[in-house]
């Protein structure tokens, strides 16, 4: 017989089970009834469903051994009984099947909810399966938290993990991240000495990482000599400790290049779908990675990734293609359910997607009063109103911009009263403390209402998340940074557009973004609502995300970095141009911004490698439109300029000669007046790094921005925050000093990117100062002027020698926002800026002696919040800093 005419009872049992049409009837009926259920359409007749075919059915499935689409059936048998439990009257016969079903497909903490929430009496009835529960129970313990279970997927991963490199892709809600955790945990546990590094998309993702990470060890850090590490001027860094670093791959890259006596055991890349794709970021991933590859001392790399069908496409970076099949593992198995509503304001109509039909189901006419989000919200708020807080479900509702976010905020508080609540009582009290009084955000968390933005102050959006997470807030509003992997998991997601800012999302980010409702650890299941207007957000693209399957994924140095872009390059570097200009197409079309800054750092990458004679995976990338006779070209027309080209790929070679001759010439920081900074000295200075770094050229939009008379204009407004950020001035003194500027200046304001506007000192005109100020401070102040001031105080000391600088380092000044030593103390030991100077301003809680400082354990019961919260969180990190406990 021929071999592959032989199939297995299992795929003949479920290999076409999908297709059953009875079964197929069955589940449309069942997500119906669903439906109007959780609409409350009381008017709607629920259609008759066969409860014991459905069961028997969702048996079946769940024992499903079919090769390729065993999980989806783990995943619909999953929706199945989830339907059931929801929809239909309390049943014993249900409750009891959810029980067995969820048993059989290995969801233990499903089988819990089935217990607690829906009653289920399943118990094994037979010995062979208490036998094979017992099994599966031990099988799947969680290593030192034996009352907590791995899903499959989890312990498939976790048992690959040890002495390896591994690439892993797993659904959002199935919990990568605590397979990190808990195999870092069992390593330090069990005495290992090594270093560990979590590498995280952005840095609002980092503090709940830290958090998670001190909380989660606690004692230990100090019984084993480990540090929780988030930034290359940690003072424990300087200290004799292994260490868990958690940082974007810009913070590890200036670990990388500033201390590379520090060895890494293990990396772990989170979110690692980042290294595709057009991806301004991406090529620090690319840069980290390989230098940690290149060294003697040679980590473990572990990528974790949403939704990739071919995750092993990421160990290309750091091993033989050959090898990267035997490396990876894939599920797409999630322990939730997400059901998915398409909401058209155009037809007001709602529908039900049905995944295993790819159709949409109608349900429903809906009666528009404002916006359909406001409008859904409302009407789940209403239905949800007498119950108490901690019984009302937890809605987010994604934006594609801050503006409509804030403004849908605004419009859902309306008529809301403020809840009787001590801690968004406090939370209110602080943000106006913080920020400002009229700060939309202070009166919106009253309410139990808050928008969540990448620019809010660490410690505030900290807070935001936790009373989330508590139930106190129970609406959000969401940007960009709910896809980019902060967890805020809800019971009901809505969707107002397919787009991340402007550019519309990949596949990967719309799967990432469904993945975020949903809590296992409450309950089975999620909706997830889809906005469209059918103009400018269209329902048919909705079905098409949901409908079309990610596709393999390739690396953007091979993607996005097409051959026409790479040829140029090549061209570029052959004429010995380190300024490499934007592509333009034959018509003269300029490329996207985004492109063309991840077609330099790439070839900033290119270059280094080729003047370090490496061998590297982005080098043999261009090896097409590069021959060997090119490549040496190439070294000899930079061999002068060898000492301006390394690792740092915010910089080009061209910016490093102007600014070594500018120093040499007698270029420095200009000196602060007893700690105030005049705005014309800094405005001056800011002018001719301007020209040094060639703004106009690379931060065209921000640093080097002009405005129609050829001046920079915005540089204005960036000297006037920076001064006073030097200073160590709280936010609220920032956002007044913003105030009065724009009351003087009240032409110079913009509504948007796009609108300009006379500014007539209203809260909504006051509140775009707020967030353009905040949004400056963060991403202008602490990144691009932070990068800059940076490679104006390693340059400087290369020629000046190491203590030219004293204490006039603006790299410093910036990076603590403060020229005072004790501030920077508290920061680098791991408090915010906002604790810092609190701490600072009530010397009751400091305790000098000679040269050393430490801290009173008062400090655990501040009247602060954020200081408080923080003091205990650094008291595991770091006890150091603390007196000892008198006994």
């Amino acid at each position: 017989m021929n071999e592959k005419s032989v199939i297995t009872l299992g795929d003949a049992i479920f290999g076409d089970i999908d297709n059953n049409d009875y079964l197929n009837r069955l589940y449309e009926d069942m997500l119906y009834n669903y439906a109007i259920k959780k609409l409350s359409l009381k008017n709607h007749k629920p259609r008759k469903v066969d409860i014991n075919a459905a069961l028997r059915f969702a048996d079946l499935l769940s024992k499903s051994t079919h090769e390729t689409k065993s999980d989806d059936h783990k995943m619909w048998v999953q929706a199945i009984i989830t339907l059931l439990l929801e929809s239909e009257p309390p049943s014993d016969d249900i409750s009891y099947y959810a029980g067995a079903i969820l048993t059989n497909i290995g969801n233990f903490r499903g089988v819990e909810i089935s217990k607690t929430v829906y009653n289920s009496k399943y118990d094994e009835t037979n010995l062979r399966e208490k036998a094979f529960i017992a099994f599966m129970n031990k099988y799947l313990s969680v290593p030192s938290e034996d009352d907590k279970k791995f899903f499959i997927p989890q312990k498939n991963i976790y048992d690959r993990l040890e002495g390896n490199s591994l690439s892993y892709s797993a659904p959002t809600s199935m919990g990568k991240s605590f397979v990190m955790e808990v195999f870092i945990k069992e390593k330090i546990t069990n005495g290992a000495k090594l270093n560990f590094a979590r590498i995280v998309p952005t840095k609002a993702w980092i503090n709940e990482v830290r958090e998670d990470t001190v909380n989660g060890l606690s004692h230990l850090l100090k019984e084993k000599n480990y540090s929780v590490v988030t930034s290359a001027n940690d003072y424990a860094l300087d200290e004799n400790h292994n260490f868990i670093l958690i940082m974007t791959p810009e913070r590890l890259l200036y670990l990388l290049i500033h201390k590379p006596q520090i060895d890494i055991d293990y990396i772990f890349i989170d979110e690692a779908h980042k290294l595709t794709g057009r991806n301004k970021r991406g090529a620090f991933y690319y840069i980290t990675v390989e230098m940690l590859t290149d060294r003697e001392h040679r980590p473990y790399f572990i990528f974790a990734s949403p939704n990739i069908p071919n995750p092993d496409v990421y160990l290309k970076l750091v091993m033989q293609e050959e090898k990267c099949k035997e490396n990876y593992e894939s599920s797409t198995f999630s322990p939730v359910t997400q059901f998915k509503f398409l909401v058209n304001e155009k037809t007001c109509s709602v529908n039900i997607f049905n995944e295993h039909t790819q159709n949409t189901v109608y349900i429903c006419k809906y009666h528009k009063k404002t916006t359909p989000i406001v409008d859904f919200m409302n009407y789940f708020w209403q239905l949800e109103n007498d119950k108490p807080l901690s019984e009302r479900k937890r809605n987010i509702a994604y934006f594609s911009g801050k503006d409509a976010a804030i403004k849908a905020a605004i419009e859902y508080s309306h008529g809301k009263n403020d809840i009787d609540d001590k801690d968004l009582q406090q939370l209110s009290y602080d943000i106006a403390s913080q920020i400002h009084q009229y700060y939309f955000l202070a009166d919106l968390v009253k309410k139990g209402i808050a928008y969540h933005i990448g620019y809010l102050p660490n410690t505030i959006r900290q807070r935001i998340e936790r009373l989330f997470k508590d139930g106190k807030i129970t609406a959000m509003f969401c940007t960009s940074t709910l896809i980019e992997g902060v967890n805020l998991p809800a019971d009901n997601l809505f969707i107002t557009n397919y787009k991340s800012g402007r550019p519309k999302m990949t596949s990967v980010e719309f799967r990432n973004l469904i993945g975020r409702v949903g809590r296992i650890k409450f309950n089975l299941y999620g909706n997830v609502f889809f906005i469209s207007d059918d103009d400018k957000v269209k329902e048919d693209e909705y079905v098409k995300l949901l409908k079309n399957p990610i596709p393999k994924q390739k690396l953007s140095v091979t993607d996005e970095l097409n051959p026409k872009l790479k040829r140029h390059i090549v061209e570029t570097l052959l004429k010995g141009e380190a300024k490499i200009e934007e592509y333009k197409t034959p018509s003269g079309k300029s490329q996207p911004e985004e492109e063309y800054i991840m077609m330099r750092k790439f070839g900033l990458i290119l270059l280094k490698d080729i003047m370090s004679k490496k061998d590297t995976f982005v080098k043999r990338e261009f090896s097409e439109f590069m021959s060997a006779t090119k490549e040496k070209e190439i070294y000899k027309k930079f061999q002068s300029q060898r000492e301006f080209i390394d690792s740092d790929i915010n910089i080009s070679a061209d910016q490093s000669k102007k600014l070594f001759a500018a120093i040499r010439q007698g270029l420095k920081y200009p000196k602060h007046n007893k700690g105030s900074f005049d705005y014309d000295t800094v405005r001056n200075f800011l002018e001719k790094l301007c020209d040094i770094f060639n703004w106009d050229k690379y931060e065209p939009s921000t640093l080097g921005y002009k405005n129609r008379y050829g001046n920079h204009s915005k540089l204005s407004w960036y000297a006037v925050i920076l001064c006073r950020w030097m200073e160590g001035r709280g936010l609220q003194y920032i956002m007044t000093t913003a105030l009065k500027y724009m009351k003087n200046n009240p032409d110079k304001f913009w509504l948007n990117k796009y609108t300009k506007a006379h500014f007539d000192d209203s809260q909504e005109h006051r509140n775009i100062v707020f967030s353009d100020t905040l949004e400056a401070i963060e991403n202008v102040i602490l990144f691009s002027l932070s990068n800059y001031f940076l490679r104006f105080s390693n340059m400087y000391a290369k020629i000046n020698g190491e203590k030219a600088l004293n204490d006039n380092n603006w790299y410093e000044f910036v990076e603590y926002g403060t020229i005072n030593p004790i501030t920077v103390f508290l920061q680098r030991s791991g408090f915010s800026r906002e604790s810092a100077n609190f701490i600072k301003e009530h010397s009751e809680y400091i305790v000098q002696r000679d040269d050393t400082m430490r801290l009173k354990r008062s400090l655990l019961n501040a009247k602060n919040h954020d200081a408080r919260e923080e003091a205990q969180l650094i008291l595991l990190n770091r006890p150091q800093i603390f007196e000892v406990e008198e006994k």
